[in-house]
């Protein structure tokens, strides 16, 4: 791995872990600073909510099943490059669970502080993705960019199309 890949994907983590600090500041606030609010808002959050613990474990699942995972390691120790399940939709499902979560809290909550606080939660959700196809093109070489060309990275609304619409399918 160069330099150059090793300090992308250095920064990707850092920025994951302050946009993790922005949700999990959301998440213990929304329950000292919430508002009654709009209720069709509050239910949509709550079906956010739904979708990011599919988002969150469906990866695992698909990891463990398709990813030439060794038995007892983690399920992010892949050998194989998974392009099935989740992963013929998006690339990168559990970080487009980020952006949603924060999202999710900001309907939920409604207050200004919650909603404040999930701008940049949203942003360096979405700005952390770069550093995983940085590190998924270095394990995985050319596979990895044409796959890249295929399969959006977090937007699920476009992978699906591709998905349900592409004659390459």
């Amino acid at each position: 791995m160069s330099e150059d890949t090793k300090r992308k994907i250095d920064a990707s983590h850092i920025i994951s872990t302050i946009a993790g600090v922005f949700i999990v500041a959301q998440f213990v606030l929304m329950f000292f600073f919430s508002i009654e609010g709009i209720l069709i808002l509050k239910i949509c959050g709550y079906v956010l909510w739904g979708i990011i613990i599919i988002l969150g474990w469906l990866p695992v699942y698909t990891f463990k099943k398709y990813g030439g995972v060794k038995k007892g390691r983690s399920y992010i120790k892949t050998t194989k490059l998974v392009t099935k399940g989740i992963y013929s939709i998006i690339r990168h499902p559990q970080f487009l669970a980020m952006p949603l979560m924060s999202i999710a809290l900001m309907l939920i909550s409604q207050h200004w502080i919650v909603l404040i606080l999930g701008i940049p939660g949203v942003v360096l959700s979405y700005l952390s993705t770069l550093g995983a196809d940085t590190y998924c093109i270095d394990k995985f070489g050319d596979e990895y960019k044409e796959y890249m060309k295929r399969v959006p990275g977090i937007n699920i609304l476009l992978g699906l199309w591709r998905r349900l619409f592409s004659k390459n399918q």
